[in-house]
This record gives C-alpha cells, sequence and structure tokens, in this order.
C-alpha cells in the first residue's frame, strides 16, 4: 500500500485524507492551521517539507495556486509525484505542470467533481490530466478517492478546462433557476408551484445536450426544428416581462445580445446550437 501526504485540510482536503487512511494507505497530513487533523487516522507532519518526505504521492488541496507554491518545497518534492486538487484555470494548471517539470517532480492536475461527502464512494467524480505513465503508476492508489475516474490526456491543463465548462454550464443554470423563481414570484406565482414544470423543463435537457453536442462536432446548425430567430422572439417576450417587473435582465440580456450577434453575422435560419461556434 503506498504511502500519501495530503497538504491541506479545508473541507475537501480533509475529506481526500480520510479516504486515503480508510483506504488503509499510510497517510501522513500537514495543515497550515494546527489541529485539523485531529480525528482523521494519519500522522500529522509539523511542517510542509517534512509531510513532503513521508511519502512518495503528494496530494496538494488548498486555497489556491498561489498558496500552493507557498508551501510547496521543491527540493523535498524530488523524485515523488504531485497531484494538484487545489482549484484552479487551466492556464495555472499548465504553469503548476511546468514548474514541476523544471524542478523534476512528476506532476497530475486533478479535480474533484462532487462533495466533501462523496469523496471515497462511487458518487465521487475525478478528472485528471498529466503523462499517462504517471497516472498509471498511481492508479490504484488514487482509486481510494472515488468510483468514477477520468484521466483525460497529457494536457495538464485538461482536467481543469473540463471542470470550467461545468462550472460555467452550473452556475449559468442555476442562475436561471433562482431568476425564474424571482419572476414567478414578481408575478404573485409561489416557488412550490412553479417548481414542479420548472423540473420537468430542465427534464429535456440531457437530449438536448446530446443534440447540441453532435451539431456542434459535426459543424452543422440546420434550422429545421427551431431557428435564432425565433430564439430571440421568445427571449424578448421573457425580457419584456423581467423589465415591467423591474428585474435585473443581466443573464438573459447578455445572452440576448449574444443571439443578436448571431443574427446580424447572417445564422438567424440556423439552429441555436450555432452559438457555440461563433
Amino acid at each position: 500500500m503506498t504511502s500519501v501526504t495530503v497538504l491541506g485540510l479545508g473541507p475537501m482536503g480533509h475529506a481526500l485524507a480520510a479516504a486515503f487512511a480508510a483506504a488503509h494507505h499510510t497517510t501522513t497530513v500537514w495543515n497550515r492551521t494546527p489541529g485539523r487533523g485531529d480525528d482523521l487516522d494519519a500522522t500529522t507532519a509539523g511542517a510542509a517539507a517534512e509531510a513532503i518526505a513521508a511519502s512518495p504521492l503528494v496530494v496538494v488541496c488548498v486555497r489556491d495556486h498561489e498558496a500552493v507554491r507557498s508551501v510547496l518545497d521543491a527540493d523535498a518534492l524530488q523524485g515523488r509525484t504531485l497531484v494538484n486538487f487545489t482549484g484552479g484555470s487551466p492556464r495555472q494548471a499548465r504553469t503548476m505542470a511546468a514548474w514541476a517539470e523544471q524542478h523534476g517532480v512528476d506532476h497530475l492536475d486533478g479535480v474533484v467533481v462532487a462533495t466533501p461527502e462523496l469523496v471515497g464512494g462511487p458518487g465521487a467524480t475525478l478528472f485528471y490530466s498529466g503523462p499517462s505513465h504517471v497516472y498509471e503508476a498511481h492508479r490504484s492508489t488514487l482509486a481510494a478517492l472515488g468510483g468514477n475516474a477520468n484521466h483525460l490526456g497529457e494536457d495538464p491543463g485538461r482536467a481543469a478546462a473540463f471542470d470550467a465548462s461545468l462550472q460555467d454550464l452550473f452556475w449559468t443554470a442555476i442562475s436561471g433557476v433562482v431568476h425564474a423563481f424571482a419572476l414567478a414570484a414578481a408575478e404573485g406565482i409561489d416557488a412550490n408551484d412553479l417548481a414542479r414544470h420548472a423540473k420537468a423543463v430542465l427534464g429535456l435537457f440531457p437530449d438536448l445536450v446530446d443534440h447540441i453536442a453532435d451539431q456542434v462536432t459535426a459543424g452543422r446548425f440546420p434550422g429545421d426544428s427551431s431557428t435564432i430567430t425565433a430564439a430571440a422572439a421568445a427571449m424578448d417576450h421573457v425580457l419584456d416581462t423581467i423589465r415591467a417587473n423591474g428585474l435585473d435582465n443581466g443573464v438573459l440580456g447578455a445572452a440576448r445580445a449574444e443571439v443578436r450577434r448571431a443574427i446580424d453575422a447572417g445564422h438567424g435560419s440556423e439552429g441555436f446550437a450555432r452559438l457555440a461556434a461563433l
């Protein structure tokens, strides 16, 4: 069983360390603020360099990439593998990978697509990117973190790119949900009365996602079922209602502006998926 070090014991770092320990990996932890690892079946190191030296596999999960660089000791990491679960952009992941290569450190960038309580179970999805031989060397150990692990490719920024794309979808969608409830309330509709119908609309999304992905991949955007021009008309009705109730129209207004650009560019008769390829 490979021994593992976890640097950073916030909610996610704590969950990662607990999953390794539960899978019977000898686990060493370190956190800038003492005391957070007292409930873990792990050895608490007094310094980050000491924790790094304890294991061939080092996992870091801290606030941001600036914090990553502040806690890592390049000399202690020599000959070890670093898996960075600190959230960040693809550019930051690639910069971190370049730093690791410069210092002779094997590196994987990782993303946990799960809440901390799901880590270690079948409901946790994890993305990794970086050298495939590094991932394969530690695959069995990393399996302790969840049942749905995905190595996405050699580009160290690819896991973060997947994450950013999915986060874009989530936050845009959830913003639409809360705004819909605000608009409903302004029109005297109870949130619970709307919720059932909202879920029915959202039930269309899985098929729509596949449909749009197929069109984007093929580079063809037929408007036989619905066009961008028709979407513009529907958006205008909603925006009129939003404005009449004095609500913020920033999210839908931005989407409408993108539709306007597509129409002005001559794509009004094409399908809505065309917006992904402007």
